[in-house]
């Protein structure tokens, strides 16, 4: 077996067993080369970047800089809340209100010499192609699905199918409580996040008549500041869950409304947690798919085992259960696949109720949709021009504007890319 480098003092004390698992051969490596110092090298000279600083992010983080990557990225927009010191353990009560990424990028690098993490505080969509093509793969730790695929999109847009090194691997975990998902997306070449969209099923919808007129629940009055009064009062500037200050004056205009009806509960948390879909999480649950996704990081960048193949999913409800399945990749996929996704709906409805419902489908969830046909303009958002000039489709039936099986490609201000649908009348 190859000798243990020893590149700083302690190093080989430190990743002694990490090099042994590295430098053994056995059924998967090739047979023509031994691995050693390449396959350390590949390890330490990887830069990785890691999506989200919060409960899984944390995890993350720590257990990549333990296991030997030494070049780090991070991206998060949030600041440290005092509710997340129970379970986003890199964080302490003098770190409230401060930069998740910074701080967490802080801490690892005084915990574990001989790592670089390299911290950025804003959104994914900040950053163009060319930032995300530095990187050999990409781990996500969030708490979003439109924030997933946002980047699923990106991803597979990058890649040139005559270079290879244009493909980043995106390795992508969840948690919802006590269960959890780890999967590994080869852009282009394996399911995306996308092909698997139905089934994360849109939140069941609050009747419109209970949030408007007698609100029962804190829940609801956070809803009808977010879909009512925003509306009346906010309505040329679209919501942005991401921004504190449009949360804020969500949750401002909410606590006024809870108190005019006696209802009590109301807090800055579940405001966020309901305008943005925040779902539980558990700290053990967070270490256990946080483990999953960088063993397959691992793995992926030392080619040392077979990486997953390719959604693992963990139950632990009632005891533990883990189970992995190769999920299928859609030729009528929106983002990875080569056809136009199907949906049927009924000719006589509205253009306006169809794009009502792209938010509610499970195999869409568009909330900001604009339309398109080969032959015109159905509805565009923006430029406002464009806008008051095909607002008067909105009032005509489907069957008035396009054709049994025809397609359309709708975008959304959430995405680089247009969806493609095929129209088929029920």
């Amino acid at each position: 077996m190859p000798s243990i480098p020893t590149n700083t003092a302690g190093t080989n004390v430190r990743w002694k067993h990490l090099y042994n698992v590295l430098c053994k051969p056995g059924a998967f490596s090739d047979t023509d080369w031994v691995p050693g110092p390449e396959t350390i090298d590949a390890l330490e000279t990887s830069k990785i970047l890691v999506i989200g600083a919060g409960g899984l992010g944390c995890e993350i983080l720590k257990n990549l800089a333990l296991s030997g990557f030494k070049d780090i990225h991070v991206i998060d927009m949030d600041t440290i809340d005092i509710s997340n010191l129970n379970r986003q353990f890199l964080f302490r009560q003098a770190d409230v209100g401060k930069p998740k990424a910074e701080v967490a990028a802080a801490f690892v690098e005084k915990r574990v010499k001989g790592v670089k993490i390299t911290p950025y505080v804003g959104k994914i969509q900040d950053k163009d192609e060319d930032y995300y093509m530095q990187f050999k793969l990409v781990v996500c730790g969030l708490d979003s699905i439109e924030a997933r695929r946002w980047i699923n999109s990106t991803l597979i847009g990058m890649v040139d199918p005559e270079n290879p090194e244009t493909l980043k691997p995106l390795i992508d975990g969840g948690t919802e409580g006590f269960k959890g998902q780890a999967r590994v997306i080869l852009p282009t070449l394996s399911s995306c996040i996308e092909c698997q969209l139905d089934m994360h099923a849109p939140r069941a919808a609050v009747p419109l008549c209970t949030i408007a007129t007698i609100p029962r629940q804190p829940q609801h009055c956070i809803e009808w500041a977010h879909q009512i009064a925003w509306q009346q009062n906010r309505k040329d500037e679209p919501f942005d869950g991401d921004d504190l200050n449009h949360v804020s004056w969500i949750y401002h205009h909410a606590l006024e409304r809870a108190k005019q009806f006696s209802i009590s509960g109301v807090t800055f948390q579940m405001t966020q947690g309901v305008v943005k879909n925040i779902i539980p999480a558990i700290a053990s649950t967070n270490a256990v798919i946080a483990a999953a996704t960088t063993s397959e990081a691992l793995k992926i960048a030392t080619s040392c085992n077979p990486f997953l193949e390719n959604y693992m999913m963990y139950a632990g409800e009632e005891g533990v259960y883990t189970y992995t399945f190769p999920a299928e990749q859609k030729p009528d996929c929106p983002v990875c696949g080569n056809l136009a996704r199907t949906i049927h709906v009924d000719p006589e409805i509205s253009l306006e109720l169809f794009i009502e419902s792209l938010s509610e489908r499970p195999e869409a969830q568009l909330k900001r949709p604009s339309l398109r046909s080969e032959e015109r303009t159905l509805y565009q958002r923006f430029p406002p021009q464009l806008e008051e000039r095909t607002r008067p489709n909105l009032q005509l039936k489907l069957k008035d504007l396009v054709s049994d099986g025809q397609e359309i490609a709708v975008s959304d201000t959430a995405f680089t890319i247009d969806f493609r649908y095929k129209l088929v009348f029920n």
